[in-house]
This record gives C-alpha cells, sequence and structure tokens, in this order.
C-alpha cells in the first residue's frame, strides 16, 4: 500500500468515527477547541479555563474572535459545559463524552 492511500483510509476512519459520535458536523476551529480542552481534561468534572484551552497547540493559531465562536458554539451544541457555581472561562467537557 502507498502512504497516500493509508492517509486517505486513516482520514476515511477519523470521518467515520467522527460521525458516530457527532462530531461530523463541527467546524475545524469547533473540533480544535473541543478536542483542545479534552486533551486538558484528565478525569470527568475537571475544570479547564479558556486561557488553557486557548494556549494549546491546536488552538493558538486560531484567531480570537474564531476561538470565542466556537467556545460559545460547543456551549449551544452541549460538548461543553459551565459548572454549576464556577465563574466564568470555567468549563467542563460533557462528562459522558470522557473515557470509557
Amino acid at each position: 500500500m502507498d502512504r497516500l492511500r493509508a492517509i486517505f483510509e486513516l482520514r476515511d476512519m477519523l470521518r467515520q468515527m467522527e460521525r458516530d459520535i457527532g462530531l461530523e458536523d463541527l467546524s475545524p476551529a469547533e473540533k480544535d477547541v473541543f478536542q483542545a480542552a479534552h486533551r486538558l481534561t484528565d478525569a470527568p468534572g475537571q475544570l479547564v479555563l479558556s486561557d488553557q484551552i486557548r494556549q494549546h497547540p491546536l488552538t493558538s493559531g486560531i484567531a480570537q474572535a474564531t476561538f470565542h465562536r466556537a467556545l460559545r458554539s460547543l456551549l449551544e451544541l452541549g460538548f461543553l459545559e459551565r459548572p454549576e457555581g464556577a465563574r466564568a472561562k470555567h468549563y467542563m467537557v460533557r462528562k459522558d463524552l470522557l473515557h470509557d
């Protein structure tokens, strides 16, 4: 198998996995913000700050306005949550999306 074929097959598998968990309709910025938030979360219920997400290598190149739109969209779609009683700029990845 040539290298290009392997890359294309991996991309096809990734798209199918994204479809299976409902990520297929997210924009590239939303996917990067969500993945960064997830990578910064070690346990269900763990808080992550927007500044931490913003400084992650996946999101550091995203324009600030786009980053904030992606955060707002992920909140509206339910991928991220604001914990009760938490201050602004604190988020959690929805608990049922973390780990098996």
